[in-house]
């Protein structure tokens, strides 16, 4: 008997690997996917807990679900509500105390385990909790694949974070770092690209720390290149990384690993070597300009995206105005910019200098101004060019199709259903803040040998 299964999700990529994997858990128990949490026999709520009020968005949502659960009860019905992630795993007990409607609050490291969970919140009547750190890995539980990866597809690889930035939760919520070993990434690699996956994005909290555990790949750089064998994958990508983590066989491989895509994302989070001691990143801005300035030897053409934190506690004018110069030195092609926030048991929150919260709106509105004439700079600058687009999704209007560049830039495309996930020739011919316009100008034979769609 089939049901239904909704999973939301809030925040990152990761959060989006760990959903899919999820539905494939719950699979084997007759959960198929639903578009709506309406009529849904499950319901799981992936959580984040990195920006401000992330918690309270989530109470709201339960909220909203309880009437849900409630109407299907009246019906005769039953829909069981879990809570996992990142906002599971900080608040846990207190997530079943303020919705105990909720029959599950499962951590990001656990749940492998929602079979279980599932089975011994019908038995209780809910209120089920793990939120435990095991000591097996819960990619050793996780069954294959169920549902189409799609032309580029997500891959965990390393979790956690062993630097404990004094703002961040991810060392508390995701614990210490782990890496998956080699010969696991490149089987579920292969899987992937032989059920249609084109380019792959390597996730981890902190992925520039993956190292390998078997004699093969000691770094990700060497695990890149092990993946570039794989017939059929035309592209790779990695987020998150730490300038502390770019050593120089990684730098090397964007420079002579042809299907490594021109971008990173490298955050950084200030400009001011004050604030980035008080945060506890263990780099200075020149350390980061000259990981920068290595990587543009290596690669040339490569774009560089950033994250970050304005009005972290203590930082001045003149620390803000590092900010910017960084942010005017380096020209960003994209770049996510944030007010700080305090999380709880985050070191950063017991500080005093707190800056008011008028001052954090101004600065975060002068730093999106500065990121944002980079980012239409660089997409500017890229009218007139030739270049591979991968071809995702439909777009918005009927004939069009969206694509993205070696550089990670949205493109906007009149072009045959049939080439989604496929590479094609395009011309870029039009220039926005967020996106490209580009017309077919041919199809490079040499990528869809082995390639579905």
């Amino acid at each position: 008997m089939t049901r239904k299964l909704f999973v939301k999700t809030y925040g990152c990529q990761m959060n989006v690997y760990d959903s899919a994997r999820m539905a494939d858990v719950l699979a084997p128990l007759g959960y198929a996917p639903s578009d709506t949490p309406e009529g849904a026999d499950m319901v799981v709520i992936n959580t984040c807990h990195i920006r401000e009020k992330a918690a309270e968005k989530v109470y709201s949502e339960l909220g909203r679900l309880r009437l849900e659960k409630e109407a299907r009860a009246a019906r005769g019905g039953r829909m069981t509500i879990a809570v996992a992630g990142c906002v599971a795993q900080a608040e846990g007990e207190e997530v079943l105390a303020r919705a105990p409607w909720v029959d599950i609050v499962v951590g990001p490291q656990a749940y492998h385990r929602l079979p279980e969970l599932v089975a011994r919140a019908a038995r209780a009547g809910g209120g089920v909790l793990d939120t435990d750190f095991p000591v097996e890995s819960k990619f050793d539980a996780l069954p294959g694949e169920s549902a189409p990866p799609g032309p580029a597809a997500f891959l965990t690889v390393q979790e956690g974070c062993d630097k404990f930035c004094a703002f961040c939760v991810v060392p508390y919520t995701r614990g210490a770092e782990f890496s998956r070993p080699a010969a696991a990434i490149e089987a579920e690699a292969r899987r992937l690209v032989l059920r249609g996956a084109v380019e792959l994005v390597l996730l981890g909290q902190n992925v520039t720390a993956w190292h390998g555990n078997d004699g093969t790949a000691t770094g990700l750089g060497g695990l890149l290149r092990r993946l570039a064998t794989i017939p059929g994958l035309a592209r790779l990508r990695y987020t998150t990384s730490h300038p502390r983590d770019m050593d120089d066989d990684l730098i090397a491989a964007h420079g002579n690993l042809p299907q490594l895509m021109p971008y990173l994302h490298l955050p950084v989070q200030s400009g001011s070597d004050r604030i980035l001691a008080a945060m506890n990143r263990g780099h200075r801005a020149a350390d980061y300009l000259a990981v920068i300035g290595r990587l543009r030897r290596a690669r040339p053409d490569i774009a560089l995206a950033s994250d970050f934190i304005v009005g972290f506690p203590g930082e001045s004018d003149a620390d803000f105005r590092a900010t910017l110069a960084l942010v005017r030195e380096i020209g960003y092609a994209q770049a996510y910019s944030f007010k700080y926030s305090a999380r709880p048991g985050t070191p950063a929150a017991s500080l005093v200098q707190q800056v008011p919260e008028d001052e954090k709106e101004a600065r975060l509105a002068a730093l999106q101004d500065a990121i944002a004439r980079g980012q239409a700079a660089f997409n500017g600058g890229s009218v007139g060019r030739t270049v591979e687009v991968l071809f995702e999704h439909d777009g918005r209007h009927a004939g069009q199709l969206v694509g993205r560049t070696p550089h990670n830039q949205s493109v906007y495309v009149d072009a045959p259903a049939s080439l989604v996930g496929r590479i094609a020739y395009v011309r870029l011919v039009g220039a926005n803040a967020r996106s490209l316009a580009g017309a077919l100008a041919g199809t490079p034979a040499m990528h869809l040998q082995g390639v579905a769609g």
